[in-house]
């Protein structure tokens, strides 16, 4: 007599552990989203701000900051930039707005992650 075996089957699938792990990493992933997500929008914000400026009429260089803080003013995005910030040079009779800073986003304890931001106009 003869028994019949059924070939063994190989078993797919995630543990548990296996589990809470992607869980945590995917968790952590949308927690740093949640948090860098409106920075981002910020430095969009401020460098349509200062290609529309650069793309005015002459200015001087006050009036430039002033505009810009005028901005800054209406548009509650712009936080971590003001008009005394701002690198307005002149280049071949042409107004260029440079800007350059930091943010230092909170994880958790004494975490922090630092994301360096830059941008002119063009």
């Amino acid at each position: 007599m003869t028994t019949h075996r059924s070939p063994r089957s190989t078993q797919r699938g995630i543990t548990l552990i296996g589990l809470l792990s992607w869980t945590i990493l995917i968790g952590f992933g949308g927690y740093l989203l949640v948090r860098v997500v409106p920075t981002i929008s910020e430095v969009y914000t401020i460098q349509s701000v200062i290609e529309r400026l650069a793309a005015a009429p002459a200015s001087t260089v006050p009036e430039i900051r002033s505009a810009f803080d005028r901005q800054r003013s209406i548009d509650s995005t712009i936080s971590s930039l003001t008009g005394a910030d701002l690198d307005i040079t002149k280049v071949n009779d042409r107004v260029v707005i440079g800007f350059a800073y930091e943010k230092e986003i909170p994880l958790f304890g004494p975490a922090f992650l630092l994301i360096k931001y830059a941008g002119r106009s063009k």
